[in-house]
């Protein structure tokens, strides 16, 4: 189920508040200019689904984005527990960082947590299958797919290159809760 706890920058033992309703956890992150929304697919992708196969199921609401935002190019990543390097990019993506350009993921199978740094406080949205977020460039944030991933994914750039980051050195990630 998908969820935002927000917390304040300062303490990461108590949220100041909690959200499962994906209207309510829109409300708050569109408020912060933050974009999240729900998307169906048009066709089953079965248990292990082929990039290809993503991309037809979704192309319409992709081309969508692309039409109202300029994106330029888009892929699908696909992370398990099995991958040889999950430890490594674990801990990359879990340093804070910005970058030049929105983050924009959908989630079509699986989760992973998006925390964010903003006005103070953070805000830790767990996406699952179906959600759609659009973090802004330039906000701080890091990602955690947990120990033990498992997803699929749609990432939409806004430029040819991908995936850029600006790493922070704040070490304000390590305070927070994680995915087991």
């Amino acid at each position: 189920m998908s969820a935002l706890t927000i917390f304040s920058d300062t303490d990461a033992t108590v949220p100041t508040f909690h959200a499962t309703d994906p209207e309510a956890i829109r409300a708050q992150l569109n408020a912060k200019g933050v974009r999240f929304e729900r998307w169906q697919a048009d066709r089953d992708l079965g248990e292990d689904p082929q990039p290809e196969a993503v991309l037809r199921a979704y192309q319409h609401a992709i081309d969508r984005l692309v039409a109202e935002q300029g994106y330029q190019s888009w892929d699908v990543i696909s992370m398990r527990a099995d991958h040889p390097q999950k430890t490594a990019l674990r801990s990359k993506f879990l340093s804070e960082h910005t970058h030049g350009e929105d983050e924009v993921r959908f989630f079509v199978e699986g989760a992973g947590l998006f925390c964010l740094h903003l006005d103070g406080h953070v805000w830790q949205i767990l996406c699952e299958k179906n959600d759609l977020i659009s973090v802004p460039a330039g906000t701080p944030h890091w990602f955690d797919m947990g120990s033990q991933p498992h997803f699929t994914a749609i990432r939409i750039f806004d430029n040819p290159e991908g995936w850029v980051a600006r790493f922070t050195g704040d070490s304000i990630a390590d305070a927070y809760p994680r995915l087991p």
